[in-house]
């Protein structure tokens, strides 16, 4: 539970960031808004064929009488609309990412240097940046599809699918839109999409206490728009306090600088320098070594461009 309040805490700071740097926010919303536009096409066709596609999908209730025909194509309807609702959700912060690359990676720089220290990018063209982001995207979709298959298929048990299920699928689209989020901060440090998901798998309820109000916020008309800018803000600071770095351990003035305003992630006792073990990523102060639901994952170590 303290760790879904830090995954909060964590929003509210990259909303305040964006918030006082207005230029940064300003231009964020650009790609969200390109994105928004495409999203709202998209979802708008599918609405006005969801009931030709479950008339389609269900020619065995053609002879069934009033109201079990209705109620049936009904549900087909309002599972199908709720499931490209989620598919959206899901896909439309690694569209939004792509198109706005460049700027979101400054957009992240710009938030680790205020904090103290920016881990240097790997030597990268834009396009490589822009290829692997695009495969990152979609291991990550690939990863997400067999829990949205099972979740569209358990939206059909009665009562359940309507109470269980749609909490159960905020959740799991919030993990999944904070692995989508931190990629800007992860790639930079050189970390692999299957260390990205072990690492927040460690920590999954610092993932969706972070990524689920997000996902119920961008359901609200054009607050992806205004979020999206405080989003990579905020998975920034929560990759940083993560994945901590060690050379912004020894940079000067590291220890006071705005980056000491929250405990970091370390491995060990606080501020003893000792090795990493398993088991030990926590949130110093306040999340614990335990902190999320599920074993914590073991000590990453940043590859040669982190």
């Amino acid at each position: 539970m303290r760790d879904l309040v830090v995954g909060m805490r964590y929003l509210a700071r990259g909303q305040r960031w964006v918030a006082g740097h207005g230029r940064w926010w300003g231009f964020g919303m650009i790609p969200a808004l390109i994105a928004l536009v495409l999203y709202a096409a998209a979802l708008t066709v599918l609405a006005l064929f969801s009931g030709d596609l479950a008339a389609w999908v269900t020619p065995f209730a053609d002879g069934w009488g009033a109201p079990w025909q209705g109620l049936l194509r009904g549900l087909f309807v309002a599972l199908l609309v709720a499931g490209g609702l989620m598919l959206s959700v899901l896909t439309f912060t690694a569209v939004t990412l792509l198109i706005g690359d460049p700027f979101y990676e400054s957009l992240s720089e710009r938030v680790e240097e205020s904090e103290g220290h920016c881990p240097g990018a790997p030597d990268r063209s834009l396009w490589r940046e822009i290829r692997i982001a695009l495969c990152d995207s979609v291991q990550v979709l690939l990863r997400a599809a067999p829990f949205g298959i099972a979740l569209f298929v358990l939206g059909f048990v009665p009562f359940i699918g309507q109470t269980v299920v749609p909490a159960v699928g905020f959740c799991v689209s919030g993990f999944f839109l904070a692995v989508e989020l931190t990629s800007v901060a992860m790639q930079r440090r050189d970390i692999p999409v299957g260390d990205r998901l072990r690492l927040l798998g460690g920590r999954k309820a610092l993932a969706v206490g972070f990524g689920t109000p997000i996902v119920l916020l961008f359901l609200i008309p054009f607050a992806a728009v205004l979020l999206m800018p405080g989003a990579v803000a905020g998975a920034t600071l929560l990759v940083r306090d993560l994945v901590p770095d060690e050379r912004a351990a020894d940079a000067p003035g590291a220890a006071d600088g705005p980056g000491a305003e929250m405990p970091v992630a370390v491995a060990g006792p606080v501020g003893a320098g000792a090795p990493p073990e398993a088991g030990t990523w926590g949130m110093s102060g306040v999340g614990g070594s335990g902190g999320g639901f599920g074993p914590p994952p073991a000590p990453f170590t940043p590859g040669p461009g982190a």
